[in-house]
Order: C-alpha cells, then structure tokens, then sequence
C-alpha cells in the first residue's frame, strides 16, 4: 500500500512537464547501486542516471531519472532518455555536462542538435589522479583545483600550463 502510493509520486515527478522554462546547461550521471534482481535471483549493479537541468539565473532540477538495466554508456540508452526529456518539454539546452562515454556524447549530439559537450571536471579529475601514484594525489588533486578558480580563458590556459609544467 505504502509502495502503491510512492509509485504514483515518482511516476508524476518523472513525467511532469520540463517546458515551464529553459535549461541551457544539463548535467547527464550516473550512480551504482546495487539491486536484488529477481530473474537472475542475486544482486546486481545497476545504473541510475540523472539529469540536471540549470537555468539561466543559477537554478538548479531535476529533470529525470532513470534506471538502466543494462549498459549505462550505451548510446541506446542515453538516445531513450534525452528524447524522454525532450517530449516532456526540455528546450534551450546550449551545453551537456557529462563524463565522456563516448555513448553518451554521440546520443547528446544526435539528439540536443546545436549545443556544445563539455568534460566533467570532477570526472576529468578522478581520471587525472587515478594515474598518479597515491602519495602524491593530495597535491595533484589541489593543484587540479587551482587551475578552475581563474575568471577567463587566458588565466585558465595561463594556471593549466603553470600546472602541467609544475608536474
């Protein structure tokens, strides 16, 4: 009874409208989780995408959710769910925020023509530290940081190649 409710909740949020304004910048993720899958009997990890949506004054929602039951970098799956966002109303989306699967980048460029892919920074470094040793990624990691703190392109290039130089 408590879960007949619940599921009534989730589905209106997860097919509300998205045209009550724009979002020019989306954010695809994903999250593990582990699941009890009653056709296999055992558990398993299963991918729980969400999609962030950010207005143009700062405002942050979620757009959707969803659950993959099969390969979360799959450009299928990716195609399904932003074309989900869009029916419901998503527009104006000028650039996708996303880990680089390849997937998922070739579904946001089939899908959200005229926008522009960016790399994660939080992705981009965790891929970064995971090839230094573990002694030195405390340093590494800051030094990352200090280069996305500049207010413009050339004191970005100028901290990226003090950075680079550095290590």
């Amino acid at each position: 009874r408590i879960c007949a409710g619940l599921d009534e909740r989730v589905a209106a949020f997860r097919n509300r409208t998205l045209g009550h304004t724009e979002f020019p910048y989306v954010y695809l993720d994903a999250i593990y989780v582990h699941v009890r899958d009653d056709a296999l009997g055992q558990v398993v990890s299963r991918a729980v995408v969400v999609a962030t949506g950010v207005t143009a004054q700062g405002q942050r929602e979620v757009l959707g959710v969803d659950v993959d039951v099969g390969d979360s970098e799959a450009e299928t799956f990716w195609t399904a769910f932003l074309r989900s966002l869009k029916a419901r109303g998503l527009s104006g989306v000028r650039l996708v925020i996303s880990d680089a699967h390849e997937g998922l980048k070739n579904a946001a460029r089939k899908t959200l023509q005229g926008s522009s892919w960016q790399r994660c920074r939080v992705h981009f470094a965790r891929n970064v530290l995971a090839r230094v040793p573990k002694a030195h990624q405390d340093v590494v990691a800051a030094a990352l940081r200090t280069v996305f703190v500049h207010p413009n392109r050339d004191e970005i290039s100028a901290a990226w190649d003090r950075t680079t130089d550095m290590f």
